[in-house]
């Protein structure tokens, strides 16, 4: 039960985290493959609120925000070695994300075999 609660206050917080993002997508003169990515976030940050009623029901689109949470911190890591100017992203955003991806793997939902359900 505590797990449960714990997953959808992840779910809730990171999904406005996401969602926020629309802010800077329509108030700010972003670089075009900015906007695009930010687009997508916004999307996955809805969907996440949406998942927050019945995480059991989403466990595909929970583990898909937390993988692309990692694959998200490992291109800003690649990035960060590359281009000394992007070293700032190392430690808040990698940092972020890794966290966010851990934690929803760590409380996503358990699959049940089909006699369980």
């Amino acid at each position: 039960m505590i797990r449960d609660r714990a997953l959808k206050t992840v779910l809730v917080v990171v999904g406005l985290l996401f969602a926020a993002t629309a802010y800077p997508l329509v108030a700010m003169d972003l670089d075009e493959s900015l906007q695009m990515m930010l687009s997508l976030y916004v999307t996955l940050g809805i969907f996440l609120l949406l998942a927050a009623r019945n995480p059991a029901e989403h466990r595909s689109l929970i583990a898909f925000a937390a993988w692309s949470s990692f694959a998200h911190a490992a291109v800003m890591t690649a990035q960060s070695v590359h281009d000394v100017g992007e070293h700032r992203h190392l430690l808040i955003g990698v940092t972020a994300f890794a966290i966010i991806g851990a934690t929803l793997l760590a409380l996503a939902p358990i699959k049940l075999k089909m006699s369980e359900a």
